[in-house]
């Protein structure tokens, strides 16, 4: 229920003030977007999370590129969690 609510205020976002920044996003697919497929596939708690942590990464100093919403079993494990780091990702 939770995540159905946070794909539609994503959704409703998408349809209204994401009109103002596009092209401004440094990553693919856009952060918007990461953050539906982040919700819709590990559920409100961890995809909000993840979303959260690739916002954090968005912007200036942020790397960018091609940055997908990695899959179940993968990602960040439980220390990982606890602490929200807005440092660039390591991509080697």
């Amino acid at each position: 229920m939770m995540s159905l609510a946070l794909r539609g205020a994503i959704r409703l976002y998408q349809l209204t003030f994401a009109y103002f920044f596009v092209g401004a996003c440094r990553y693919e697919p856009s952060c918007s977007a990461y953050a539906a497929e982040a919700v819709t596939t590990h559920g409100a708690l961890k995809g909000s999370w993840l979303a959260a942590h690739r916002l954090c990464r968005c912007g200036p100093w942020g790397a960018g590129g091609y940055d997908p919403v990695p899959s179940l079993g993968s990602g960040p494990g439980p220390a990982a969690a606890r602490k929200l780091s807005c440092q660039p990702a390591d991509r080697a």
